[in-house]
């Protein structure tokens, strides 16, 4: 939970800078972000989080890294999906309807991420 937690605090950060600071629309923004924090996550995660099964030697991390690229990735369209409803439906600030995006599609990235990326 503290990997996620601070990779989503981050993400939000990210995302942030990239609309406000950058002038970037937010689902773009949420785009970029997500995916600096999907390879932010992977060395934590692979580090600390999942270390009894840590991928290890190039070939091994490297795959993993793919694995939870598709792991994560796939969850794009479900978090974009919960922001752009929240946003454009709910009037809701882009960076809280982030979060909410983020816990929501925070559970299936971690059931997929630690059964297939570390076998878990």
């Amino acid at each position: 939970m503290v990997v996620g937690t601070v990779a989503a605090g981050i993400q939000l950060l990210v995302l942030w800078l990239l609309v406000d600071a950058v002038g970037l629309n937010y689902l773009l923004g949420a785009v970029i972000a997500i995916e600096f924090t999907i390879l932010f996550q992977y060395v934590l995660n692979n580090a600390w989080t999942f270390e009894a099964a840590k991928n290890t030697g190039r070939r091994e991390y490297y795959a993993g890294l793919v694995k939870t690229n598709l792991v994560r990735g796939s969850a794009i369209p479900l978090q974009l999906g919960v922001l752009f409803v929240l946003v454009e439906f709910g009037a809701i600030p882009y960076l809280l309807a982030n979060a909410v995006a983020i816990l929501v599609s925070g559970v299936y990235r971690f059931y997929l991420d630690a059964r297939w990326t570390w076998g878990q």
